[in-house]
């Protein structure tokens, strides 16, 4: 494998779904205090899943603001936004306030959004323009972020004189995370992320898409080393050895962001057992590198 550039971190994602107040405070507290380099939730206002769409649910950036306040150091942010459920000024917005909640804290995960349910049971429009929405928002938000007025004159989306104030504490915005599995989809990868989130999962699928990714960054012009790769991924707290050597095989094909998904009915407890197994993840990063230089 090529050498790792990016540093390997982990992070913890509890969605929102299914739980409880109390369980999502004592996951952003443990990820916060256990030294855990991020934290997520997700976006979705109806459940999904085998359970139904009826089981509650929080709202995602509301959860965020929540962290800010939570938490002292952790980043935090959601995996992903559905771009189709906001306006790209109220999104934009939204951001900002909360990335000087946390004092520059906030990753933006971002993507063009799939749950049909959701659209049909709110009236949601645009899933069947999804990508160029996405693209179109993209633009907005960047715009909105770093410029002092923006007009766009998009398919979609209509912008005159625009104000986007306060701009974002991070410089010059907050890390952009596009999930991505599909050809439109990974050129707005290559376009506009710094962390391309892998969407489908195991590592079979993650060197199929590989190649997808080198492709659209050639597409664009966009070297392919500037942008981390990410994925989430789930664990039953059984066995640390597995949880080990998926880690392992992630780093190997070049994920070096890893966010265990919390599934189940006892979150905490989980995450608790992920936070003791940390410093032995954090090896892993030590010894890929030093394989690497044997290599070299």
């Amino acid at each position: 494998m090529d050498l790792v550039t990016h540093p390997l971190r982990f992070g913890l994602k509890l969605s929102g779904q299914d739980t409880t107040i109390h369980a999502l405070r004592a996951v952003w507290r443990i990820a916060d205090e256990s030294s855990f380099d991020h934290v997520w939730d997700f976006d979705h206002l109806a459940s999904i899943g085998a359970g139904g769409p009826d089981r509650p649910i929080y709202e995602g950036w509301t959860l965020q603001a929540a962290m800010a306040e939570a938490t002292k150091r952790v980043r935090f942010g959601c995996l992903v936004t559905g771009n189709t459920y906001r306006n790209p000024a109220l999104l934009a917005k939204s951001a900002v306030t909360v990335d000087h909640l946390s004092n520059g804290r906030l990753e933006f995960g971002i993507g063009a959004a799939w749950a049909e349910i959701e659209h049909e049971m709110y009236g949601f429009e645009g899933l069947d323009h999804r990508v160029g929405r996405l693209s179109e928002s993209l633009r907005i938000i960047k715009s909105l972020w770093t410029e002092e007025r923006t007009n766009f004159d998009g398919r979609y989306y209509h912008f005159k004189d625009a104000i986007g104030n306060p701009k974002p504490l991070q410089k010059p915005h907050p890390p952009i995370w596009i999930g991505a599995s599909g050809p439109s989809t990974l050129r707005l990868v290559a376009r506009y992320a710094d962390v391309w989130n892998i969407a489908g999962g195991d590592p079979e699928r993650v060197k199929e898409l590989a190649s997808m990714f080198q492709e659209a960054c050639g597409a664009v012009g966009r070297d392919p080393a500037e942008i981390r790769w990410s994925i989430q991924f789930g664990w039953d707290g059984a066995d640390r050895n597995q949880l080990l050597e998926l880690c392992g095989q992630y780093l190997e094909l070049g994920v070096t962001e890893q966010v265990i998904y919390l599934r189940g009915g006892q979150p905490e407890a989980l995450a608790g057992r992920i936070a003791e197994a940390l410093p032995d993840l954090r090896k892993l990063d030590r010894a890929t590198m030093r394989t690497d230089s044997a290599h070299r």
